[in-house]
């Protein structure tokens, strides 16, 4: 089992000298269409150290700003485009880590089920012992996000053990590179080197392997986010810094002397890069479990917080990009850890127009179960093939990228397979998602080219009989072009909704569902 954990598709064979340039490909599609407009997105980021606890029994409504959005039209229409749930000290136990290689961890389970409801993916998970990064997005997009990659550093014990560092994922999407990062630093008020050194050690550490966006700060837009750790200047007491605290005429005062401020601003040893909207909330830290009363043992401080970079110059000269951070509040109503959550709303910028080649699929109206079925679709002149592409069946209200039913190789279907092809454990991160068997027809090519005129190239390709779907529910098709690179991962193409049934007078046979 890996220290990073990632969740949502199968692993790739061997490695490929291929890399991903998704602003080449995103230029060469931009060809001759209208000019690229700006328009306006909303990102919402949480933060929050659990102390190991599990969501049992709390809603997460409000910690994702749903607690005033109904049903109505309206009100979902200003919810955010993309949602980025960073947690520290998760429950990290050998028997949860082992869990976690079947089944999603409470935290993104408990997420996933809430915003299903109002139409989000879940498209990427990364853990690292205790932190967690979840990320979702709202439907309409998942189509067009690119060059999906996770990474991750390990700072505690001198970088051996993964108690402390930063996970993250990137992604390209209309356009903009976009990196989250979640962190967990060093702890304790005389630490402050530490964490300085944490920072640099993530930076350094943290690589990525699609063209343009190699390093963390090469993105149009960064979000840095987690227990920070940093403390309050000065020799305070605890009970001090909680008079100061209730004090609202204080609080300026205080913030100023907070050290994350402190080495962003002033000094410029951590972060600088990065702005944030000076927390106008209490202290986040510590509380007394159960209660929203400091706990005195450790001077009340910011530890929990959330920052931003934008790279305004990107495409298109004269058309900046842009952020504001609108929202940047904590949780005091959460009392099952030490720390409160914090969570934060921002507007950015992106190009709306902007399309990356990729494939289209061909209608399909009924998927035969127990039968071979064909799928056909079209290659788009300036898409280039993975090494190792494949293509997902899913439920039609899929509510993660996980969540395939199955799946086929693009290129293993270039020759007939062997007659011990029955590998799929060597494939698969979600062992739940296994398939029994592959029947196919042996000595039969299951994938056909045909290059046309226009230089694109029309596939078909088999999938096989065992294929097990249930009958009268609808599904679609997702190609996922697929570097193996460090799992550096596209989405080229979704199909429209098909739907699965049995053949007339067939047997009975048992349907699985896959959760």
């Amino acid at each position: 089992m890996s220290q990073s954990q990632s969740q949502g598709q199968p692993e790739e064979k061997e490695a490929s000298k291929t890399e991903v340039d998704e602003a080449g490909a995103a230029a060469a599609a931009a060809k001759g269409s209208a000019k690229q407009q700006l328009e306006t997105y909303r990102v919402y980021v949480v933060t929050w150290n659990v102390g190991s606890r599990f969501p049992d029994n709390i809603s997460l409504r409000q910690l994702l700003g749903l607690q005033d959005v109904d049903d109505d039209t309206t009100s979902k229409d200003h919810l955010p485009d993309i949602y980025a749930i960073g947690l520290q000290e998760v429950n990290a136990q050998p028997q949860q880590q082992v869990l976690g290689l079947f089944k999603e961890d409470p935290w993104t389970h408990k997420a996933k089920e809430l915003l299903r409801a109002y139409d989000y993916v879940a498209v990427k998970t990364e853990q690292m012992q205790g932190l967690l990064l979840s990320m979702f997005v709202r439907r309409q997009h998942v189509e067009h996000l690119h060059d999906i990659e996770a990474e991750f550093t390990r700072t505690g014990f001198g970088g051996i053990w993964g108690n402390k560092g930063a996970v993250s994922v990137r992604f390209t999407l209309y356009g903009c590179g976009l990196a989250f990062v979640v962190a967990h630093l060093a702890a304790h008020d005389h630490q402050l080197d530490e964490r300085i050194e944490d920072y640099r050690q993530i930076l350094e550490n943290h690589h990525y392997h699609v063209k343009r966006y190699r390093e963390i700060y090469d993105h149009d837009y960064v979000f840095w986010f987690g227990d920070l750790n940093f403390r309050l200047q000065g020799d305070d007491s605890s009970t001090e810094v909680r008079d100061l605290v209730r004090d609202e005429a204080q609080h300026e005062a205080l913030i100023k002397r907070d050290q994350l401020y402190q080495v962003r601003e002033r000094t410029q040893q951590a972060f600088q890069v990065l702005h944030e909207r000076l927390p106008a909330f209490p202290p986040t830290f510590k509380f007394r479990e159960g209660t929203s009363d400091y706990d005195l043992k450790r001077r009340p401080a910011w530890t929990d917080r959330i920052m931003y970079a934008v790279q305004p110059l990107n495409k298109q000269p004269g058309m900046q990009l842009a952020i504001e951070q609108c929202s940047y509040k904590s949780h005091p109503v959460y009392t099952i850890s030490d720390h409160k959550p914090v969570t934060s709303d921002f507007t950015l910028k992106m190009y709306p127009n902007v399309r990356v080649a990729g494939v289209v699929f061909s209608p399909l109206s009924v998927w035969q179960i127990g039968d071979e079925n064909t799928v056909e679709y079209r290659k788009q002149a300036e898409f280039e093939e993975g090494p190792n592409d494949w293509i997902g069946i899913y439920p039609l209200e899929y509510a993660s990228l996980a969540d395939y039913a199955a799946y086929e190789y693009v290129n293993q279907a270039e020759s007939p397979p062997s007659s011990d092809s029955n590998h799929e454990h060597d494939l698969f991160d979600t062992p739940s998602h296994h398939r029994r068997g592959r029947h196919h027809h042996k000595n039969r090519q299951r994938l056909r080219r045909h290059q046309e005129a226009n230089a694109q190239e029309q596939v078909r390709l088999d999938f096989a009989d065992d294929v097990e779907l249930r009958h009268g529910e609808q599904y679609v098709l997702i190609y996922f072009r697929s570097t193996g690179i460090r799992g550096v991962t596209s989405l080229a193409g979704i199909s429209g909704a098909f739907v699965a049934e049995k053949r007339r007078g067939s047997p009975h046979r048992t349907e699985y569902h896959v959760d």
